[in-house]
């Protein structure tokens, strides 16, 4: 079972910036997990205390494709290393309305990107605070 590891959560002011880790452990029943990763559409998803997980940014295999919520665009950022097996999520200019939970995803198939129910593997989550 492939499992997701984040990491680079914590806490930032107004304006600062933090960096989010992703990446597989574990094994799946057929393919090599660096393969695996290769092929997976990875996305970042967050969830803030008393509102529904929210959509954040999404990536496609080799970096092709990328998604945002509108609220983020043009101050987040996210990108894959296939190398090393891992997804990141660049975060400047934050605000306090950043403040939440996030969560890394994966999903073999996904047609919608934005769409949670699609991904078939979740990170544990981590805490991102930002004060003003």
């Amino acid at each position: 079972q492939v499992q997701l590891v984040e990491g680079g959560g914590g806490s930032a002011q107004t304006g600062g910036s933090l960096r989010l880790s992703c990446a597989p452990s574990g094994r799946t029943s057929t393919v090599y997990v660096p393969d695996w990763f290769r092929q997976a559409v990875m996305a970042w998803f967050r969830q803030a205390p008393g509102k529904e997980r929210e959509f954040v940014a999404s990536i496609r295999r080799s970096a092709g494709s990328r998604e945002y919520v509108d609220s983020v665009k043009g101050r987040f950022t996210i990108s894959r290393d296939n190398a090393k097996n891992t997804m990141y999520l660049e975060m400047d200019s934050l605000k306090p309305e950043d403040t939440a939970v996030y969560y890394c995803a994966a999903g073999s198939v996904v047609y919608d990107t934005r769409g949670a129910a699609q991904y078939k593997y979740w990170g544990q989550g981590t805490q991102v605070t930002v004060s003003s």
